[in-house]
């Protein structure tokens, strides 16, 4: 089975049409993409170094999506393995703020459950 890449004008899961940001969120929404990103946010990769910081995906998985970020133009290969192109930096600057929020929001979970 062939896994396209969404692409903005094409049709993608939530939009027929392909809005971009639904081609987005179809992307950012496949097992480990978004983890991928996170980890190569600090800096360039090998395949088997982001293979262990993403709690050892199976090889597969992150070869599918690692080519699908660089063909979304979101990740590079470069001298020292892969990292974040200049859209993917753009896009983490976006996403960073969600770890702080994440954080308190799973402080304020565990909180309210020790209260019951």
């Amino acid at each position: 089975m062939t896994h396209q890449v969404p692409t903005p004008g094409r049709p993608v899961r939530g939009s027929k049409t392909g809005k971009p940001i639904m081609a987005l969120f179809d992307l950012l929404g496949r097992s480990w993409a978004l983890g991928v990103l996170w980890q190569l946010s600090d800096g360039a990769l090998t395949f088997r170094a982001l293979q262990a910081r993403c709690e050892q995906v199976s090889p597969t998985v992150l070869n599918r999506r690692l080519k699908e970020l660089m063909a979304s133009g979101l990740v590079q290969r470069g001298d020292a393995g892969y990292e974040l192109s200049a859209a993917g930096n753009e896009l983490f600057a976006l996403l960073a703020p969600f770890g702080p929020w994440a954080q308190n929001w799973a402080q304020g979970l565990a909180e309210s459950t020790q209260d019951d």
